[in-house]
């Protein structure tokens, strides 16, 4: 006789119901309702909108604008980021370790402080760096324009590279070196092995990690409010937020518009790059621990060490004390060591002035909700990914994905449309809809670094647990949890460090009691004091080096910029 089947209700379901329940609510419907109200913006199904918004010059321009400066700070992004990843990760170079964290720190500094920094250093008039070359060489006029196309792609290229380079690092630490090894044994060159046998090896990666800074230098918001929009070099990001700040109906139809060609780019590069080169990545790794060769570059060892040095300097450390010293300086036109032009009142306002430590007040709480309620999420996703075979545990995962990869713009107008009561759920001008965004967009940070710890552990661990009579919610408090909480921890950072500076978002979400301090920074970098926007960006500076100082700490050195 055949046994009935009994039926179990798996408590498991409980966690993927409500996770999946608040993806959808505020995540998937918001952007799904983006794209209907695109074509529905009159009440029936049409492409006015489109026609009008594409049959204008500037718009297409703004369009171009994207492309082209994306376009190029992706091939310039890898261009950089390949010959650092190995030189870093696959030579016997000086400072390896110290070059690593040099060239990572643009990855967790806000964009829009670069933007800050390349505008006092490249302004055609009176740029520091321009000033300094002119006098050298006796130049009748500035050198450089950062108010230009080119300005705007070195900005986002300095700042997005590290994309590149941390996908291309991973790749790298990962290869089998035995094919490598082959090739040495033949008598290739370094030279010879790197270009014949490394290099297509990379291709997946390489392609990658161009996409990621592709679609990270189109999103981007800051750097091109910043420095495009003086120069009346528009992108579409910029064009949203003007829309946006329109207030009518067809401003917001239009920004909707807009919106949607972005998200359906940035969807269309993320599906390339998860399930077309992903499937065809074919770096070897064998199954036993390996390490990958380092070339020794012998008698270049020297010159190339000094050249990554002179790189490290250029794009990381200038700009860096150029903020420092603008945040201090009375005339911005005369240098700070002249006499009577260095000055701490900058420094004092950002420590005293109530709308400024109102705004780092509500970054600080924001943030801190974003990251914890994040990694729970992270932690029980990350569970049900890697030690349990439950159907549908994969769907929260995709969806956590695709909202990293959606532009933090589409989010924030996302969610204006739909959580402002008009549904039922109104969380609009309040902190939790800053929240809600900055889950969305950054949760993916703290899911792989947890998805990736757990990978490290043995599940017999676990067996042995429950043998002895303990459920999945125990195993996971008393087993997992402790041997997992350094990435745990790590993942908590990843997620509060972007959330806690972040201006895209922010800037479209706030009110005038949920200002943040990426959105008082921007404030006053473009309408009232950029000495004092200097001092607020030193000031993020030395919260990420502080930041990045206790998680190395705490993680016992496993996790650092």
């Amino acid at each position: 006789m055949e046994k009935k089947k009994k039926f179990y209700f798996d408590v498991k379901w409980l966690f993927i119901i409500a996770i999946v329940a608040f993806l959808l609510i505020f995540q998937v419907f918001p952007l799904v309702y983006l794209v209907i109200r695109a074509f529905i913006a009159d009440g029936s199904f049409s492409f006015d909108a489109f026609a009008r918004i594409y049959s204008s010059d500037m718009n297409w321009t703004c369009v171009l604008n994207t492309l082209i400066t994306a376009s190029l700070s992706m091939v310039f992004g890898v261009l950089i980021a390949f010959p650092l990843a190995f030189l870093v990760g696959r030579t016997n170079l000086y400072g390896k370790k110290l070059f690593r964290t040099l060239f990572l720190m643009t990855y967790m500094v806000p964009p829009y402080v670069g933007a800050m920094a390349w505008l006092r250093l490249l302004n055609p008039k009176v740029g520091t760096l321009n000033m300094l070359l002119q006098n050298i060489f006796n130049l009748s006029e500035a050198p450089f324009d950062i108010y230009s196309i080119g300005g705007l792609v070195w900005v986002l290229t300095t700042f997005y590279y590290p994309y590149a380079f941390i996908t291309l690092s991973r790749a790298m630490e990962n290869m089998d070196p035995s094919l490598e090894e082959a090739s040495r044994i033949s008598g290739s060159s370094p030279v010879k092995t790197l270009f014949t046998v490394t290099l297509p090896l990379m291709l997946p990666s390489i392609a990658a990690s161009a996409l990621l800074v592709f679609v990270a230098a189109a999103s981007c918001y800051g750097i091109p409010s910043i420095i495009g929009a003086p120069a009346k070099l528009y992108t579409i990001t910029t064009r949203i937020v003007d829309y946006v700040y329109v207030g009518s109906a067809d401003g917001l139809t239009d920004a909707t518009v807009l919106a949607v060609f972005l998200m359906v780019l940035a969807l269309v590069i993320l599906f390339i790059s998860n399930f077309v080169i992903g499937k065809k990545d074919y770096i070897t790794i064998s199954g036993k621990s390996v390490r990958p060769n380092i070339v020794d570059l012998g008698k270049w060892r020297i010159p190339i060490t000094i050249l990554v040095s002179l790189f490290a300097i250029v794009v990381i450390v200038i700009p860096f004390v150029s903020v420092f010293a603008t945040s201090f300086t009375v005339n911005m036109g005369k240098s700070v060591f002249e006499e009577g032009n260095f000055t701490f009142k900058y420094w004092e306002t950002i420590f005293s002035r109530g709308s400024i430590l109102r705004s780092a007040g509500n970054s600080l709480v924001s943030s801190v909700w974003a990251a914890s309620l994040g990694m729970v999420v992270c932690i029980i996703m990350a569970y049900l990914l890697k030690r349990t075979k439950v159907p549908g545990r994969k769907i929260p995962d995709f969806l956590i994905t695709v909202g990293s990869g959606t532009p933090s713009v589409v989010i924030a107008l996302a969610l204006i449309m739909t959580m402002s009561g008009r549904f039922g759920i109104n969380i609009y001008n309040t902190m939790w809809i800053m929240v809600v965004a900055y889950m969305i967009k950054y949760m993916l940070m703290g899911m792989r670094t947890v998805v990736s710890a757990l990978s490290r552990v043995s599940p017999s661990l676990e067996e042995a647990a429950q043998v002895s009579g303990a459920g999945w919610l125990r195993r996971l408090k008393d087993v997992l949890f402790p041997l997992i909480v350094p990435s745990v921890v790590a993942g908590w950072f990843l997620i509060f460090m972007p959330c806690f500076y972040e201006l895209t978002m922010s800037n479209m979400l706030y009110s005038d009691q949920t200002k943040s301090l990426g959105v008082e920074l921007f404030l006053y970098q473009t309408y009232h004091s950029q000495q004092t926007a200097a001092a607020l960006a030193g000031c993020i500076l030395i919260i990420v080096a502080v930041l990045n100082f206790v998680m190395n700490k705490v993680t016992k050195g496993k996790f650092s910029i």
